[in-house]
């Protein structure tokens, strides 16, 4: 019998708005030792994947919430020390009581709803859902709910708008009934759909579930194509002087400060540059207003381990950074992005973002604006290509010239195409003319 004093793990706030989230790994079992911040567990929200560390030393006594379940902030997940005790209900989910009994739940860290049951008391309904349920028109009262005490989780909701959804029936006002005239022969109703099967795997094929993360890029990315009118520009960039300045910087970065200077990162600190001349870049549209900013909050697209999703963490307040530390910035903000150390807060209030799929070797692309931005920058591989230049006589002549293609992709809801075109143009003028830190 476990004698230390009882320490309760409960559900992290993991950012402003984010009100639950999913276990989806316990890296202790029951009966281990764990020591005080050790990785204890693994969450997911529709926000970002992380590690929970252990809040104290002692022997993992009890675990109260399994793997795959969805639980609110606050909740009690498992126990340190002590005596194993029977699971309490979670402080932001109290079991329905009478209505004359009721009593409110305690207030949860982002605003949340309530939803009648049957017998009179509250079922807890997080903001997500409540969101959701508001977006489609739908009453979350009419869904049965499979989380704790009957509470409607966002699985629930999102089932229930995807399945169709019977025509509502038009009542005609009252009025005298009219002469019916007999009835005329009806055809026969044509026979209903056959319910789909449930869905099992073919021969060769595997089913694992979609994680809170996808689930969220996916609504994400969805939403950003119905918000945005889409359009994308594309630049081809002499990048001599910056292959250059890389191979000049990279050893002493190395040694000095154990940061290796990417391209990115010297796009990045032109991007940063150039963006103080094109604020609608670097903007917004936020209902009837157009948001300017004279700061930014650079985001920079991770692709996490095995493809298992992309995120963006946000380097605040880019344009105080010289391209030492943007180059440092990108490298700490992709590991903690890869052995999930990032917050929710972590991957917020991006003004701008940009994209580098070009590692891969890929040499153009379309990428989705990241709401509720206008603008994302991609940049691509670098190839060394025949290239026109002109000689010390002022002649044409073909020379090998490392060429990278920028895309930008923009909302033509607030910046026009020239407007778009004028950015790259400078932002191109800014990398063939590198000096110095690129300003």
């Amino acid at each position: 019998m476990a004698t230390e004093t009882a320490v309760d793990v409960v559900m992290p706030q993991m950012g402003v708005s984010v009100s639950e989230g999913t276990i989806t790994k316990w890296l202790k079992q029951e009966g281990d030792a764990v020591a005080a911040d050790e990785p204890l567990l693994e969450i997911s929200t529709d926000k970002v994947d992380t590690e929970v560390p252990s809040p104290a030393s002692g022997t993992l006594t009890q675990i109260l919430v399994r793997e795959g379940e969805t639980v609110a902030v606050g909740t009690k997940l498992a126990q340190i020390g002590g005596s194993a005790a029977a699971p309490a209900p979670a402080p932001p989910e109290p079991e329905p009581v009478a209505a004359a009994e009721e009593t409110a739940p305690p207030a949860p860290p982002a605003p949340a709803v309530e939803r009648p049951t049957e017998n009179g008391g509250r079922a807890f309904i997080s903001p997500v859902v409540a969101r959701i349920a508001a977006e489609h028109g739908v009453d979350p009262a009419q869904i049965a709910g499979t989380g704790r005490g009957g509470r409607v989780t966002k699985q629930d909701i999102l089932a229930f708008v995807a399945r169709p959804q019977p025509a509502a029936k038009i009542e005609e006002p009252a009025q005298a009934p009219p002469v019916v005239p007999p009835p005329a022969p009806q055809a026969p109703s044509p026979p209903s759909a056959p319910q789909a099967p449930a869905l099992q795997p073919e021969a060769g094929e595997q089913l694992e579930p979609v994680t809170a993360m996808r689930r969220g890029i996916a609504e994400h990315m969805r939403r950003s194509l119905d918000t945005a009118a889409h359009v994308t520009s594309a630049i081809e960039v002499d990048m001599s002087r910056i292959v250059a300045a890389r191979e000049r910087l990279k050893q002493e970065y190395t040694a000095a400060y154990g940061v290796n200077p990417t391209y990115l990162a010297f796009v990045a600190r032109a991007t940063v540059v150039t963006l103080r001349d094109y604020p609608y870049v670097n903007g917004e549209l936020r209902a009837e207003s157009i948001v300017t900013r004279n700061y930014v909050n650079l985001g920079i697209a991770v692709e996490l381990a095995e493809g298992k999703g992309l995120i963006v963490p946000v380097l605040r307040h880019a344009e105080g950074l010289n391209l030492l530390g943007l180059a440092r910035g990108i490298a700490e903000i992709a590991r903690k992005a890869r052995e999930k150390q990032l917050l929710p807060d972590d991957v917020q209030g991006g003004t701008f973002t940009i994209t580098n799929p070009g590692g891969y070797g890929t040499f153009h692309g379309t990428p989705v604006i990241s709401q509720p931005q206008a603008g994302i920058l991609g940049t691509y591989a670098l190839v060394k290509r025949p290239w026109v230049v002109q000689d010390e006589l002022g002649n044409d002549v073909i020379a090998i010239r490392p060429i990278m293609n920028i895309t930008l992709t923009y909302d033509h809801r607030l910046v026009d195409g020239a407007y778009a075109g004028r950015f790259l143009h400078d932002l191109r003028e800014r990398l063939e003319s590198w000096e110095g830190d690129g300003d």
